[in-house]
């Protein structure tokens, strides 16, 4: 599971801009949901091989009792109780001020990691800005410009080696993980009916169900077969199991979501028929495809929907979510289980997309018959020239070519390639990914 680590501190210590920094100023999604703020931003970084996710929060009192401020606290609090570790963030050029030591006393009773990281240090002697905040009794502080990128790398692995040395360490005995196959993340926002679906394909009497114990920021999975096929239910709606009878807490977790996301084989979006598309399933739905996931959609409670109503609910799905359809679509009702038969064999024919292996004759076969139908434009004298393909990866399968002069194809011809290498393979339900290899010119001296 990807490291979280929340960045906390009072407002104007560059919290945002250690934010933009980790994750190159793409903010992966922006929860703007009542109960959360528009100033709790969600992206992923990366150190390396090392990725993690990084929350950036509001400016951060404790204290508060009403109005933003309380709000903005709340979020915070949440923050850092899902997080693996938490940057604390304070001002070197203002010094140590009474709120850094009330944000202190909050964190040291959070059970959290935490790194006291002194930002704007710019140009100043470690002694010097440094000296002032021992008096916190938080360990040797860090010292880093956000804005200049000082410090920030070593910042990062050091908060990493911390969260992968407790993992370590709370992983005594290593236990045999057995065949989970199909890795499936019901994901979508709160009351679109994930419990009510899960329920239906996990049974109320299902016995080889179990749940992980934990904090809210645990992953749970849920081992199921259905029709003889094995399936692992990666939970993003904090099922618990109460009897034989699970119950799914509806309480919406960005980190836990882009956590199952980027766990699981194939990722179901659940949308509510009885609601308009939201901005949030379009976040969502932004983040499973940049992830690479293949994806099936679910549009729940589609019973007793009048036809007028179903035909304008279709033209919605085709405006705002245009960008998904590589996808199946499938309209059920949970709660009387109906269409869940179809939506499952579309996640194994996703499932089955996602893990192709594609021969490198066969791709190479592919591209030729799309160059003889449609040739790439000329980018002034040239035409870029591609000889052959071959497979790069899988989940989400990504497809290499080869040849001179590729840097010159543009977008549109590259969309063109993926159409016909998605129709070519029928690769239903799976982002596909192309990439180019340019050969050296012998020549260009």
């Amino acid at each position: 599971m990807k490291p979280v680590i929340a960045l906390v501190g009072r407002p104007n210590v560059g919290k945002s801009t250690l934010f933009n920094r980790l994750t190159r100023s793409r903010d992966a999604l922006v929860a703007d949901l009542p109960g959360l703020t528009r100033d709790r931003h969600y992206g992923e970084g990366r150190v390396g091989e090392r990725p993690f996710l990084v929350i950036d929060t509001g400016g951060f009192e404790p204290v508060a009792k009403e109005g933003i401020m309380h709000e903005m606290a709340k979020q915070t609090k949440q923050a850092v109780a899902e997080a693996d570790a938490v940057i604390f963030l304070v001002d070197g050029r203002q010094g140590l001020t009474p709120h850094d030591k009330t944000i202190t006393d909050f964190l040291r009773k959070s059970g959290r990691q935490v790194l006291l990281v002194v930002n704007k240090s710019e140009g100043m002697k470690y002694t010097t800005v440094t000296a002032d905040f021992y008096e916190l009794g938080l360990g040797d502080p860090y010292v880093i410009s956000a804005a200049h990128g000082d410090g920030v790398h070593d910042l990062v692995n050091e908060t990493l080696d911390l969260v992968f040395g407790a993992r370590q360490a709370e992983q005594e005995e290593p236990e045999e993980k057995q065949e989970s196959g199909i890795k499936l993340a019901i994901v979508g926002r709160p009351n679109v009916g994930k419990s009510t679906l899960v329920n239906a394909l996990l049974g109320e009497e299902r016995v080889i169900a179990f749940d992980m114990p934990g904090t809210t920021r645990d992953s749970i999975e849920i081992p199921f077969e259905r029709e003889g096929k094995h399936y692992t239910l990666i939970d993003t709606a904090g099922i618990r199991r109460r009897g034989k009878v699970f119950e799914a807490i509806e309480k919406f977790s960005v980190v836990k979501t882009l956590q199952s996301i980027s766990e699981a084989n194939v990722v179901l979006l659940l949308l509510d028929a009885q609601q308009d598309i939201s901005e949030q399933d379009a976040h969502i739905a932004g983040f499973i495809l940049e992830s690479g996931r293949a994806l099936v959609v679910g549009i729940n409670k589609w019973d007793g929907l009048t036809s007028d109503r179903r035909d304008e609910i279709k033209i919605d799905l085709d405006r705002k979510l245009s960008f998904l359809s590589f996808a199946k679509f499938h309209f059920i009702s949970a709660l009387k289980s109906t269409g869940i038969g179809p939506l499952m064999k579309s996640v194994n024919s996703a499932y089955a997309a996602a893990m192709i292996n594609l021969s490198t004759p066969k791709l190479t076969r592919a591209l030729e018959e799309a160059v003889e139908h449609q040739q790439p434009r000329r980018k002034g004298s040239i035409r870029p020239k591609m000889r052959y393909a071959h497979q790069g990866g899988q989940n989400p399968p990504i497809v290499v070519i080869h040849g001179n002069a590729l840097d010159a194809i543009d977008d549109n011809y590259k969309r063109y390639l993926e159409k016909h290498f998605r129709e070519t393979f029928s690769l239903i339900g799976t982002p596909l990914r192309i990439e180019f290899r340019s050969g050296k010119n012998p020549f260009t001296k």
